[in-house]
């Protein structure tokens, strides 16, 4: 695949369009009332540890595809799961329902960490359970069904 995956370039804009375009309508969209200082750190260098190291292939740090037609079933699982996530933004456009905010945490964390063991990424792989861990219990904790019932869902 070579140090710069354009299709991880894609993948990336891919997932950053529904973003943009949901942040430029509704501006509290995104409005984190969770307060974990070191969940939310965790989740940031996951998400750009993701999107670095799905796009730049860093030599020896990755072992490139290690079966025939590989690169084809790349495109079409990780083609599938970026559907999805797209989807998750088409079906849920209002609200922060649990459904919503853990279809919108767990797709890109599953698409990032099987791009990652598809081309054995070793950074990519522990750049996505970072994400994971603080991307789906950021999005779970900012859900409007919150029962918890403490205060910024703590």
């Amino acid at each position: 695949m070579g140090w710069f995956n354009y299709y991880g370039l894609i993948a990336v804009a891919i997932i950053m369009v529904p973003n943009i375009i949901v942040a430029a309508v509704d501006k509290s969209a995104f409005e984190n009332r969770y307060d974990n200082k070191v969940v939310l750190v965790i989740e940031q260098i996951g998400r750009y540890g993701c999107m670095a190291f799905t796009v730049f292939n860093i030599p020896y740090t990755y072992f490139d595809f290690r079966f025939e037609n590989a690169l084809t079933v790349y495109l079409a699982v990780g083609g599938a799961i970026l559907a999805l996530y797209v989807l998750g933004w088409m079906v849920f456009r209002k609200g922060r329902s649990t459904i919503k905010m853990l279809w919108l945490s767990i797709t890109p964390t599953v698409f990032f960490l099987f791009c990652g063991v598809m081309v054995l990424s070793v950074p990519l792989i522990v750049f996505s359970i970072l994400f994971g861990i603080g991307h789906i219990t950021v999005s779970y904790k900012n859900r409007d069904d919150n029962l918890s019932g403490g205060e910024n869902g703590t």
